[in-house]
């Protein structure tokens, strides 16, 4: 699931990024309470980046500062741009940033969400083009989603709303994708099947997404790097295909506790990588 070797290059670098949030109480309203602390990592076209550590580390405030969406110090460079000094309708159109949660709250139909994906494209008033529609149906179709094109929004299952977010983002090819736990509260077979489109998308735009996961199997078989935080800080990166398997376990069990991590083969005869924390192994 991991792409084989080639000649990449470094389209995403991070350097000294620290972020955290105002916090107020009865002697000041202005505090600024740090989450994360002088991360620094570089990423390839063409791979997806895995965040992993317990609640509370950081995950979600590195998305968000990436995004620049929280203030933060520090730099965050994608293909020689720096994302703090351009635009709002460029960053929009260079980053796609799926939340938890879709914000999406109002009576809307299916293939209008996914033509938001759209918007930074469009001048204000602007509708869109034939051609934009038709790029809507053919990426609903690819998410498995056109059966349902003008359905409310809101009568989709949780899993089926992720995918239409995917498909937003996927829709104008943006070259940084950031997912804030596209896992959670999904099934087993929608995690693989967005992970598998996750990987397809970014294989054949050049791209690169940031993802934030819990389920730390799906992120070994599926991320080409995975950044270790633990108490607000990067303390260590694992590749799942060159890493040692014993320096995955020691790296890892300094945020989960003692940890074994298996290598498997599927009925196709492709490796597989399975994390049991202690409580599982006895």
């Amino acid at each position: 699931m991991h792409k084989e070797e080639t000649c990449k290059m470094s389209i995403l670098n991070i350097c000294d990024l620290s972020a955290g949030y105002h916090h107020s109480s009865r002697t000041s309203t202005t505090d600024v309470q740090n989450v994360i602390n002088n991360i620094s990592f570089s990423a390839e076209e063409g791979t997806i980046v895995g965040i992993l550590g317990e609640n509370g580390c950081g995950k979600t405030t590195l998305i968000k500062a990436i995004a620049n969406l929280i203030p933060h110090s520090g730099c965050c460079e994608l293909d020689n741009l720096q994302l703090e000094h351009i635009p709002h309708k460029k960053l929009a159109q260079l980053c796609g940033y799926i939340p938890q949660k879709s914000g999406i709250s109002i009576d809307i139909s299916l293939l209008d969400v996914v033509m938001m994906g759209f918007n930074p494209e469009l001048k204000l008033l602007q509708p869109p083009t034939d051609t934009m529609k038709e790029k809507a149906h053919e990426v609903l179709a690819m998410v498995g989603l056109d059966s349902r094109i003008n359905d409310n929004f809101q009568t989709l299952s949780e899993g089926q709303k992720q995918l239409a977010l995917l498909a937003r983002t996927f829709v104008a090819k943006r070259k940084l994708l950031l997912l804030d736990e596209p896992e959670s509260a999904l099934d087993f077979r929608l995690r693989y099947q967005i992970m598998n489109l996750l990987c397809s998308y970014v294989e054949r735009n050049n791209a690169v997404s940031l993802v934030t996961l819990h389920d730390s199997s799906l992120a070994l078989n599926y991320c080409n790097t995975l950044l270790v935080l633990s108490e607000s800080k990067l303390i260590g990166e694992v590749y799942p295909d060159k890493t040692p398997i014993e320096e995955m376990e020691m790296l890892l069990s300094k945020v989960y506790g003692t940890i074994s991590i298996r290598e498997l083969r599927n009925r196709q005869g492709k490796r597989q990588l399975v994390m049991m924390k202690e409580d599982d192994m006895h």
